[in-house]
């Protein structure tokens, strides 16, 4: 949960006010350390669990306040967009049925958002990356209205220099500019979060980068972008670029990124991690902070360490350091920052008390695991789970060994273990980390939503695929059934779609031909692929023109294979055109209106997409039009 009250414009004199409060606090946690004030003799867990709003169609909702102000509960809060809300659990002391207390405050948040979310016509749903968000979605208009949000984006876009880049290749590819950080909004997670002795800090956040890799990939949960089949967790590569600060250079020089698995094992103490972000990282957001870390200590007063945390909110750690302070004691914890959002509460709190167990069943040999691993290694294993998730191989003390192997022979026996140790309900221990054990041997949420996916494709267009996918994962979700249950979504013809703007019923599979192609060619690749109309663009990809199979029989370049003309003599230069926002009505009244068989959909000049009367009218055939 992150600070709202920041400054959005950083003049000079509030940067070095807030640095000063940030060195500060810096010292002051040092101090802390070394004079035992952390607290040690006690270990609690937490969660923050984020969630989609749909609405009734299976698409991202605006209506994010509306819905947070109905559910009117200090344990929820909003995120960067308008389609997401965050729920902060308790914390809870580790120890017998905590984990069952959890999932039941869990569940009860969840239903009481549920009904408030009915009220506004809206859905609750759990899932990674929600299949059915589109670019239309991740423009400002859908960012939430506060000015830490809109500070993030005027900051990472100062830093950067330049509008955001994303390309992720993976079964398909993704490669897009786009003009803001609203990408990061996709990201959906369940954040977990486990207090550590501070004395056995380094140690412990050693070995959970040591097990990230074979954790993230038993609980991979988000394959598919803007309908792209990229990484069976996406939200790894999704998340970095979405918010990377960093501009491209004709110097070749190393400089972390803001999201990162670091680079190599931690040393020291907690602080020195922080020291290293402060070093690695500049300041992105400030705040109004009138407390003296250090003169706090000196009147005996736990600093709540304010210019520290926030810029540690800059730094997305997928294994994220935090200082906390509650009952009136301060404490440190590690966050987990990368198991996704969903597929049900049941494979959620598996996936917590998996890693849970295997944080508090850490053995002994790993107590120094520079002397086990090499961290390119660890890092390597986090990078290839978050791509291909249960089918990863893991590179393990100097072993190649598959996830599924790792978990089972090694990994589970571990959590087993350190649950035990903490005196967790053997009943709950048995519930949880079955789940994780038939999920193993089973399928991952990845795994389902790849393979439905593929199937309804056959039957249907995309857009069409996607909401029925984002339906299947509600519905299944209301069953309770963790996701290694969950059976094949069936298609039923007719079925009634709930596609209304152009980009939901737009072909994206384009032939496109450059101005300066021969006609001849233009023309053969017609018959060859058997289309009727195909855009024409520049050297630089944008619109200048269309050709259609009538348009050229006028030219009498249908037959001439010696034709000589270049397309941009025979084409059509005034394009009706539309957004993939234009609503599908609009689009048909176009086409009528100008007795026209195809309108190009463009955004910024550059076409994404066309529309055919083939598309209207099996869109009219199944609406009813």
């Amino acid at each position: 949960m992150g600070v709202h009250q920041v400054q959005e414009f950083i003049d000079v004199e509030t940067r070095v006010k807030f640095i000063n409060h940030l060195l500060k606090d810096v010292e002051a946690l040092e101090y802390m350390l070394e004079n035992g004030w952390i607290e040690d003799d006690i270990v609690r867990i937490g969660a923050e669990q984020e969630l989609c709003l749909v609405t009734d169609t299976w698409r991202p909702s605006k209506k994010g306040i509306a819905v947070l102000q109905a559910i009117d509960d200090a344990h929820f809060t909003t995120e960067i967009a308008r389609y997401n809300l965050e729920i902060n659990l308790d914390p809870v002391e580790l120890k017998k049925a905590c984990f069952s207390k959890v999932e039941s405050q869990l569940r009860y948040m969840l239903a009481k958002a549920g009904k408030a979310a009915q009220k506004h016509a809206n859905k609750i749903l759990l899932t990674g990356i929600l299949p059915t968000v589109s670019k239309n979605e991740l423009h400002l208009e859908y960012m939430t209205p506060i000015p830490r949000y809109n500070a993030l984006n005027t900051a990472i876009k100062e830093l950067r220099g330049a509008d955001p880049q994303l390309h992720i290749r993976g079964i398909d590819e993704l490669s897009i500019i786009h003009d803001s950080v609203l990408f990061e909004a996709c990201n959906t997670s369940f954040q977990m979060h486990l207090q550590v002795s501070p004395k056995d800090f380094i140690p412990s956040y050693n070995w959970a980068q040591a097990i990230s890799g074979p954790v993230l990939g038993v609980c991979a949960n988000s394959p598919l972008l803007l309908g792209r089949e990229l990484w069976s967790e996406t939200r790894i590569a999704l998340f970095q670029q979405s918010i990377d600060t960093r501009n491209s250079s004709y110097a070749l020089k190393h400089r972390e990124a803001r999201v990162s698995f670091a680079h190599q094992w931690a040393t020291g103490s907690i602080a020195e991690i922080f020291k290293n972000d402060i070093s690695n990282h500049e300041v992105m957001l400030t705040t109004d902070s009138t407390e003296d870390s250090l003169e706090e200590i000196k009147k005996g007063n736990i600093p709540k360490l304010k210019a520290l945390n926030l810029h540690n909110g800059t730094i997305y750690r997928w294994n994220r350091p935090c200082y906390g302070v509650g009952g009136g004691r301060p404490h440190v914890r590690i966050e987990n920052r990368y198991i996704p959002s969903g597929p049900t509460v049941l494979d959620e709190m598996a996936n917590f008390v998996f890693w849970v167990g295997l944080m508090m069943g850490r053995p002994s040999k790993y107590d120094h695991m520079p002397d086990c691993m090499d961290f390119k290694d660890v890092k390597g294993n986090f990078i290839k789970s978050a791509r291909t998730g249960k089918a990863s191989m893991m590179l393990w003390e100097e072993n190649l060994v598959p996830v599924r192997d790792l978990v089972l022979k090694e990994l589970l026996p571990i959590a087993y273990s350190g649950l035990k140790n903490a005196a967790i309900d053997s009943s709950d221990i048995n519930r949880y980390l079955g789940i994780i054990e038939q999920r193993v041997q089973g399928t991952t949420g990845a795994q389902w939503q790849i393979a439905n996916y593929r199937n309804l494709q056959k039957k249907m267009k995309q857009d069409d695929a996607l909401v029925h996918l984002t339906k299947g994962i509600y519905q299944y979700q209301q069953t309770k059934k963790p996701v290694h249950r969950w059976s094949q979504l069936q298609y039923h013809p007719g079925h009634k779609k709930t596609a209304y703007l152009s980009g939901h019923i737009m072909s994206t599979q384009l032939l496109t031909v450059n101005e300066n192609d021969v006609a001849s060619l233009a023309m053969s690749i017609m018959r060859w692929k058997n289309v009727h109309h195909i855009p024409v663009e520049n050297n630089i990809g944008e619109l200048q023109g269309l050709l259609t199979w009538s348009h050229m029989e006028a030219f009498g370049c249908t037959n001439n294979k010696g034709d000589d003309r270049v397309v941009a003599h025979i084409m059509i230069k005034e394009v009706i055109t539309v957004l993939p926002e234009t609503e599908i009505s609009k689009a048909i009244e176009l086409m009528k209106f100008h007795d026209i068989g195809c309108l190009p959909v463009v955004q910024e000049n550059k076409v994404i997409g066309i529309i055919t009367e083939k598309d209207i009218s099996d869109w009219s055939y199944d609406e009813g039009v």
